[in-house]
């Protein structure tokens, strides 16, 4: 079936339920009173807001104030660019999260201490995490929007290409960061004879231990702070497209 003319109000509520049924995602447009049971049963239905009745109205879901078909094209439009938008700041949100849960266990369990305090965790929260939703989820809507693939009705908010961005780019994190955090310290012995010195106090190398421990910890989250803004950044394009 490929036209439907000349139809009774039951044909396109009938119509509407049976494509509903198959798992499609349905939106019907209409201006009269007859359309309503459609419009109701739609997902989405789109009432003329000059020519249409006031049950047409009450029933859709969007009134079309200009009465203009193209205004269903920016709509669509919209509506792809804040679903897009939503799945750029998880992508984004989600990659800090492993990555800040991965160090702050593996760090307290090998070590005994985490790099990333409280204060710096909350500042990433509070930042990051403000200043980044605020960025992604103010991104514009483009024309390449239409040309992708409708979402159908059961597709999860995180495909498998958000997993796999979520997952080298955490990796790649990870490296460095314990790179930083193991391989500083080391380095730091390996230039001592002993963990401290024979001219030194106990308390004196117990607190250049402990400048060397802020040293590195300071290195880490500072590193950790701009490896989120370039995620920021590859977080713009989630479908393997070029940024």
């Amino acid at each position: 079936l490929d036209v439907l003319a000349r139809s009774s109000p039951e044909d396109k509520y009938r119509l509407v339920k049976a494509l509903k049924a198959l798992g499609e995602v349905v939106s019907v447009t209409g201006d009269g009173t007859n359309d309503a049971p459609a419009m109701k049963e739609a997902d989405v239905g789109l009432a003329m807001g000059i020519a249409g009745t006031e049950v047409a109205k009450e029933a859709a879901d969007i009134v079309i104030l200009d009465d203009n078909f193209t205004s269903i094209v920016k709509a669509v439009m919209w509506g792809r660019c804040v679903f897009s938008n939503i799945r750029k700041f998880l992508q984004f949100q989600l990659t800090i999260n492993l990555v800040a849960l991965i160090v702050a266990f593996v760090a307290a369990v090998s070590t005994g201490q985490t790099p990333l305090n409280v204060l710096q965790l909350l500042w990433v929260n509070l930042i990051m995490d403000s200043l980044a939703a605020l960025a992604l989820a103010t991104e514009a809507p483009t024309r390449d929007l239409l040309e992708q693939l409708p979402h159908g009705r059961n597709e999860p908010l995180i495909n498998r290409k958000m997993a796999k961005h979520i997952i080298v780019q955490g990796t790649y994190q990870l490296l460095w960061i314990f790179l930083i955090f193991y391989g500083l310290p080391a380095h730091y012995e390996a230039f001592k004879v002993s963990p401290c010195e024979p001219d030194e106090t106990t308390l004196e190398c117990s607190e250049r231990q402990d400048d060397e421990q802020r040293t590195t910890n300071s290195l880490v989250f500072n590193v950790f702070i701009w490896l989120q803004l370039f995620n920021e950044i590859n977080s713009r394009k989630i479908n393997d497209e070029l940024n």
